[in-house]
């Protein structure tokens, strides 16, 4: 049989217990050898204990008997159910013979609340319920984790130590900034001119033009190294009472921080965005505003701020960027010939962007549209906020899912035409659409032409049972990226080899359950999260299975954000594409296990789907 003592130490989290704590396992653990084909747990039976698997094969069975992975040496199974509700969340059979350490149930709880390492282990909400309990944003914690490098005024201006006052201050003027660097020919930092010197060390003492700046400057400014943290920057300049401090890399100045750069860190919030982006004139202010974005969705990822509210202020700004857009186009075009409505779809109409995302759009047009008097307009204006929204990085979509091709700008009769065909006469192109057009969320423009048309789809999806199957059919399409045995299926060839797509695989999959099961309670909600809540509510989810869901997709949110964060820190473009080795071992047990939950719910959904073949 088994030396659990020596078992115990080599397998996580167990591995991590005190020895005395891996002693008294051993004292009341016992171990079974059970036979293949037996049943350990039945699905929503009772669980009396934990099962620690010493050696053979154990099956995860879904009602409609796939297996959904393969529990192997060293595997715990039946804590999910445990930490749930005591229930079992599957059935779990034996597949090769295998000896089974069963720890009691108390004893595991125990272990639970005594070790927060062993708990997290388990418990892949713990760090998120941790988060939500402390203030989302706080200013001085997004200080603390911008670099200085990230903010400082890089190409800075010197002079040379001989130079006269009267070429410094015709330097400022020139450039008009207000203070400049006196540095020897190597750039190395001799010392610094304000304009405050100016007028405190040569003005107001009657000193000429021709005076030198070293005989006036600053010697020796106090400076910091490019990687300090913009907190310890303005707390020394406020004790300081100084509004310029030179950025020393080695003996070599790279950039200067001033009191405006620290204003324009707070101008990086949001609300300081929305405000600059109402103030532009043109599409290209608009896309340096919007520049800016990546470093503002770093700051709030660091900051702690969750994935759903994180979602919906970073798609404040693209309905805010679209807004405007519309705004100057009809400056230009004049006033619409007759009410519309532009509406987003994908991550933009459930309002979960992120740091990667191109444009789904369509233009909904009052009835009274004439195709040769209207057409031009709408054509045009179209055309003006796509391609604006392209230029400030939301790009074109792939499947010109946008209001610039005719077919998604159309009259409120013929919107209410495509739905009615589309779920009278499911095919997999007709779902597809569907799924999009679920998701619609009006922008800007006329709200009442959208005002009954999901409800009155929602109503005929309801009654058409063959339409309901597509779409559960078309939840199961993308999959998680997990093997038998619980471990990752890597993307194989490519610029992305050896990564997971968090997105495609990850999000995608939680993204359509959520909108299923929306659609069997006949919900109008559109942000995931939000279906989930309300399905829960509804009854056309359980309240333990929306939990675990909801769960799931915060934690693969969370990570997909921490990763993108980190690439934008390093100067990389944000991708969904994330290489598991980048995680600790902690993380990819929890990815694993998100992965698997989303598994078993994609397989007790495909049994739905069977009246589609």
């Amino acid at each position: 049989m088994i030396d659990l003592v020596s078992f115990f130490v080599q397998h996580a989290p167990y591995d991590g217990l005190p020895l005395q704590e891996v002693e008294r396992l051993r004292d009341v653990c016992a171990v079974e050898r059970v036979q293949a084909g037996t049943l350990l747990y039945a699905r929503d039976g009772a669980i009396a204990d934990l099962c620690v698997l010493g050696s053979g094969l154990v099956d995860l069975v879904a009602e409609t008997g796939e297996v959904v992975f393969r529990y192997a040496t060293g595997d715990t199974i039946g804590a999910r159910g445990l930490m749930r509700d005591g229930l079992a969340v599957d059935d779990a059979v034996v597949r090769e013979t295998a000896d089974v350490v069963r720890i009691p149930r108390g004893c595991f709880e125990e272990l639970l609340a005594a070790y927060p390492n062993f708990d997290a282990f388990f418990d892949r909400t713990r760090v998120s319920q941790q988060r939500a309990e402390t203030p989302s944003i706080d200013p001085s914690a997004a200080l603390l984790s911008t670099r200085i490098r990230d903010v400082m005024t890089t190409g800075v201006i010197a002079v040379a130590p001989d130079a006269t006052v009267a070429d410094a201050a015709r330097t400022m003027r020139q450039h008009w900034i207000s203070c400049v660097l006196v540095a020897d020919a190597e750039n190395r930092l001799l010392g610094m001119v304000t304009t405050g010197d100016l007028t405190a060390r040569v003005l107001a003492e009657g000193l000429s033009g021709d005076t030198p700046v070293h005989a006036v400057m600053t010697r020796d400014p106090l400076s910091m190294g490019p990687d300090a943290s913009l907190l310890d920057a303005a707390l020394r300049m406020s004790e300081e009472k100084i509004g310029h401090m030179p950025i020393i890399d080695g003996d070599r100045v790279v950039g200067i921080v001033t009191r405006t750069n620290l204003v324009r860190r707070e101008t990086l919030s949001i609300a300081g965005t929305l405000t600059e982006i109402g103030r532009q004139a043109d599409a290209a202010g608009l896309a340096k505003v919007v520049a800016r974005m990546p470093k503002v969705l770093a700051q709030l990822v660091i900051s702690g701020l969750e994935p759903q509210p994180l979602g919906l202020l970073v798609t404040s700004v693209t309905d805010a960027v679209t807004r405007r857009l519309t705004a100057l186009a009809e400056q230009d075009l004049g006033p619409p010939p007759i009410p519309y409505l532009w509406l987003a779809c994908g991550s933009q109409g459930r309002q979960e962007q992120t740091g990667v995302s191109d444009q789904d759009n369509v233009l909904i047009l009052d009835d009274r549209y004439d195709p040769v008097a209207h057409g031009p307009y709408f054509e045009a204006l179209a055309r003006r906020v796509s391609d604006g929204l392209n230029a400030s990085g939301y790009i074109y979509c792939p499947g010109d899912m946008m209001a610039t091709n005719p077919r998604w700008r159309q009259p409120v009769s013929t919107w209410r035409r495509y739905f009615r065909k589309w779920i009278d006469k499911p095919d997999p192109m007709a779902q597809m659409l569907a799924s999009v057009m679920f998701d619609l969320r009006p922008i800007v423009g006329t709200v009442s032409l959208f005002d009954g048309i999901k409800r009155e789809t929602l109503d005929q999806a309801a009654k058409n049972s063959i339409f309901r199957a597509h779409m559960v059919a078309n939840s199961l399409k993308h999959v998680p990226p997990l093997s038998l045995f619980r471990g990752f299926t890597l993307i194989r060839s490519g610029e992305h080899k050896n990564t997971l797509d968090l997105k495609l695989n990850g999000l995608v999959p939680i993204v359509d359950l959520a909108r299923v099961y929306a659609l069997d309670a006949g919900l109008e909600e559109v942000n995931t999260r939000d279906r989930l809540e309300a399905a829960k509510a509804a009854g056309s989810l359980s309240e333990s299975g929306a939990d675990d869901l909801i769960a799931v997709y915060d934690l693969i949110a969370r990570i997909r954000l921490e990763h993108q964060a980190e690439q934008i820190r390093n100067g990389e473009k944000p991708t969904n594409f994330l290489a598991p080795s980048s995680l600790s071992a902690l993380e990819r047990n929890h990815l694993k296990d998100a992965f698997s939950v989303i598994k078993t719910f994609q397989s007790a959904l495909e049994g739905r789907a069977a009246v589609v073949s």
